[in-house]
């Protein structure tokens, strides 16, 4: 079974708020000591991080739920109930985030890159917090706020210096596995890869221009990755389709490879002619990125090339590709054309607006609303006389008015239900 997850899918849920505590002072010779209840704390929230220790989804694959805890009640004598704590999930380096309708939402590219999954729940204000002139005893509290709840895709487009493009059996995967660490399957046949592998290669002084930046002096080091084979039709989906081009898209470079030895006589020029306008039909930047042309298999080579020519088998050829990849590499990192962290921010939604149902209930929808009717005990005088004055100073009784409430009407806000009378 695979160990490399590209897409999954998150259920991220913030903790809800604590309740708000009714609570007296009670104590010898402290008469009518009023209210002292103490306010709920609030739910811990769901942040999604950036990790290069993380390498791929595959957390996610059989567990995507990631929950933060709840906030605490409130208690007597004022005091405050414990705020939950934040769940923190570690993703990939570019690590995109999308809703459930596509859009893209974040794309955490660099390590450290933050963004904020799911809002806990604002904790419940205790009955201390509604004393007044007007009441000076208020028996009843504001109950906790449920944390929000969302499902989100995620994809992961490796980060990599250069990425190695061809169609199956290019010898990708035997260049790859000579000149890094990586070792990934290698086979005679098509697709032998199905996933994508990271390979560093490390450079020294003789390799190619200046030095580059490197764990010694004198080193340069640049990442490669080998992803599966593309074939014609890759931009509408044959193949691997988006899961190949999806990790080509954040390379800097682009190392093209042409089969010199293919079996079917497919000429190699003719390889990199489609090879291009897959990538074009794709994302039209990625046409224009830097890239290097060369021929792979030289040592069994029959067909005719005149450029670049490597053979990963016997050596031939593989430093000068070094060479030429070096110098690409650090021209691109001069200009600092990797994209930056992005993140979409949404402004939280003020204010209330009326809903009308299909059948005829006229729906209120709004944080404060929302908030004003979350009292401890609805059937208590004070406490529906103070939901009624909060509902009017935001807004709703004139609301409900312009979109045709009548007398008799059903109103819900969350809930609560109440039967709309004009005055």
């Amino acid at each position: 079974m695979s160990s490399f997850v590209d897409e999954c899918q998150l259920h991220a849920k913030g903790g809800n708020g604590g309740a708000g505590c009714v609570s007296f002072r009670r104590e010898a010779h402290v008469p009518r000591g009023g209210p002292d209840g103490g306010d709920g704390g609030r739910g811990g929230d769901v942040w999604l991080v950036a990790d290069r220790n993380v390498a791929s989804l595959l957390a996610f694959r059989d567990f995507p739920f990631r929950r933060a805890t709840d906030g605490g009640h409130g208690q007597g004598r004022k005091r405050h109930g414990r705020n939950g704590v934040d769940e923190i999930v570690h993703v990939p380096e570019g690590t995109v985030v999308r809703d459930r309708d596509g859009a893209v939402l974040a794309d955490l590219v660099n390590a450290g890159d933050r963004w904020l999954a799911a809002h806990g729940g604002r904790g419940g204000h205790g009955n201390t917090r509604f004393a007044s002139n007007r009441l000076r005893a208020p028996h009843f509290a504001e109950q906790s706020e449920s944390g929000e709840e969302c499902w989100h895709s995620l994809e992961l487009k490796l980060m990599a210096d250069v990425a190695l493009v061809g169609f199956p059996n290019a010898g990708k995967s035997t260049l790859i596995s000579a000149v890094s660490a990586a070792r990934p399957k290698i086979a005679s046949y098509p697709f032998t890869t199905l996933t994508p592998h990271l390979g560093v290669v490390r450079l020294d002084d003789g390799a190619g221009s200046a030095p580059g930046p490197g764990p010694g002096s004198g080193s340069f080091e640049m990442v490669i990755a080998d992803v599966p084979g593309l074939i014609e039709g890759a931009a509408e989906g044959k193949g691997l389709g988006h899961q190949f081009l999806r990790h080509v898209d954040r390379a800097r470079v682009l190392l093209v490879m042409a089969d010199l030895a293919e079996v079917t006589n497919r000429d190699p020029h003719e390889q990199v002619d489609v090879l291009a306008a897959e990538l074009e039909r794709y994302d039209p930047e990625l046409a224009r990125r830097r890239k290097l042309v060369v021929g792979t298999k030289a040592d069994v080579a029959h067909l005719d090339w005149h450029g670049l020519r490597l053979s990963a088998v016997t050596g031939e050829g593989v430093a000068q590709v070094l060479r030429e990849l070096r110098l690409l590499v650090d021209e691109a990192r001069a200009i600092d054309d990797a994209p930056g962290q992005y993140v979409v921010h949404r402004p939280e939604p003020t204010g209330v607006t009326v809903l009308r149902l299909a059948d005829g209930v006229f729906e209120i929808v709004g944080r404060q609303a929302l908030r004003a009717v979350a009292l401890s005990d609805l059937t208590d005088p004070d406490a529906l006389a103070w939901a009624q004055r909060r509902l009017e100073s935001l807004g709703v009784s004139r609301a409900l008015a312009r979109n045709g409430a009548a007398e008799g009407d059903l109103v819900r806000i969350g809930d609560f239900e109440f039967t709309y009378e004009p005055d």
